[in-house]
């Protein structure tokens, strides 16, 4: 059994082989996926912990361990808000075969479902990217971003807290990306071609009147009904495409739309197994696009398989 701490993680899942190996998961058929969400006991807290188990028969089972801390971003911990462990057996006899940073591996496979989507849905001609949330996800969403779109030239940084986005973008210039803070959010959002949101907002950020025809918007947060990145216009104005159906279903920034009347359900034009076997074509012109990242433990597991296959090569 191999043990692989985030460095190797890291090291290891470089984005473009990531995207690609993602791709080519869901190629083929869907993992058996359950879920399981403790509540802190604390009724005045939003620490949650869950339990991300998939099964692909014939193949691997993986299960990932997961707390959920929305304050460790602003605690001065250090530490992140999402934290975990990964355990990924064989599925002939049920023998563990990897135990990977859990936390490494969601930053790492998060951004690349991301950009997987915006690899068929956002323009190929697409040059300025904003990063809405300076959280511990934004800095590799950017990076999967610019692997999907080698195009992506502008990046512009904002966040409620203008010194966190001031902060990242020393960060990503460290690592030789130039950024920008937008000061104002509507400003940003209008000159923007690909907008990534990764925020833990329960209200609508980016709002529809404010999209360009042609520009694809991203949304990682607002997983849950009572969370929600954009507003019922948005939706309403966009082609909406999600990662997988049944994950989506659940998340605010769908809910809302689909209660108001404004959005029916039917109307998602497909989700990452459609677009990667051909079902449904993607972009195909001038449109406003919308992909609902809903995460998933089906996504955990392409990425340790695949980080299993890097780890066995010598």
């Amino acid at each position: 059994m191999r043990f692989l701490t985030a460095a190797e993680v890291h090291r290891l899942l470089a984005f473009p082989a990531l995207i690609a190996a993602l791709r080519q998961s869901h190629r083929g058929p869907a993992p058996a996926v359950e879920t399981s969400l403790l509540q802190d006991p604390d009724p005045k807290s939003a620490n949650r912990f869950n339990v991300l188990n998939a099964w692909a028969a014939g193949e691997h089972i993986g299960t990932k361990l997961v707390s959920i801390f929305p304050g460790n971003d602003a605690s001065g911990t250090g530490l992140p808000s999402i934290q975990g462990v990964y355990v990924l057996f064989e599925a002939a006899h049920g023998a563990p075969v990897l135990v990977a940073d859990g936390t490494a591996l969601t930053l790492r496979k998060t951004a690349a479902d991301s950009a997987l989507g915006a690899s068929y849905l956002a323009r190929l001609d697409a040059e300025t990217l904003l990063m809405v949330g300076a959280g511990a996800l934004a800095p590799y969403v950017i990076e999967a971003h610019r692997a999907a779109r080698p195009s992506l030239r502008r990046v512009m940084l904002w966040n409620r807290q203008i010194d966190r986005a001031a902060a990242l973008r020393c960060q990503l210039e460290s690592q030789g990306i130039v950024a920008e803070v937008a000061a104002d959010l509507e400003t940003a959002v209008a000159s923007a071609d690909v907008i990534a949101c990764a925020t833990m907002s329960a209200e609508p950020l980016v709002r529809g009147a404010w999209l360009r025809p042609g520009t694809h918007l991203d949304l990682i947060g607002g997983w849950r009904p009572d969370m929600r990145e954009t507003d019922d216009e948005a939706v309403r104005r966009a082609e909406v495409y999600v990662n997988a159906r049944e994950l989506a279903a659940g998340c605010g920034d769908l809910v809302h739309p689909i209660a108001s009347g404004m959005f029916s359900w039917s109307s998602v034009r497909g989700d990452l197994y459609d677009l990667c076997n051909g079902r449904v074509a993607g972009r195909h012109g001038n449109e406003i696009t919308l992909y609902k990242n809903a995460g998933g433990g089906h996504l955990d597991l392409f990425t340790a398989q695949y980080l299993a296959r890097l780890s066995a090569t010598p």
